[in-house]
């Protein structure tokens, strides 16, 4: 029998500095679009996923993530740095509890955790960002067909 244990999210009282940005529905389209606009050696350092509505781009330095309307930032848990959480946001229970029990309903490493809209977004499958990986992105998300380079 597995027990289920509520929680909540709480405003963070010490952001960590942010190694993500992340961007839903429109924002995510205005997002793509900056990327899009970036040139290459603006674009070396970052990695970006895309999962249902969400456009999740990290960076190794804060300096180096990109900026749009709209976009939040998430960071690694100190707990557990393969959960991420948002800079400003975090859970009400203990975080290492917490990365446990998301890694064993997913199995996946690294996760990201957000609080809205809720979802959980699989940060595994990150790729350096590219004119072709982000053509790919923007294709899928306009339903049109996708060819692998």
């Amino acid at each position: 029998m597995t027990a289920t244990i509520g929680w909540a999210w709480q405003r963070s009282e010490a952001p960590p500095a942010p190694l993500a940005v992340v961007a839903w529905h429109a924002a995510a389209d205005g997002l793509l679009h900056r990327l899009m606009e970036m040139d290459d050696a603006a674009l070396a350092p970052l990695q970006a996923t895309a999962c249902g509505s969400a456009l999740v781009v990290a960076a190794d330095r804060p300096e180096a993530l990109p900026w749009s309307p709209g976009v939040a930032y998430a960071a690694p848990c100190d707990a557990d740095p393969a959960l991420w959480l948002p800079t400003l946001w975090v859970p009400d229970v203990p975080l290492d509890l917490l990365a446990h029990a998301m890694h064993q309903r997913h199995r996946r490493r690294p996760l990201l955790l957000w609080p809205d809209p809720a979802a959980v977004v699989p940060l595994d499958r990150m790729l350096p960002a590219s004119g072709p990986m982000l053509a790919r992105i923007q294709a899928h998300r306009s339903g049109a067909s996708v060819e692998a380079p």
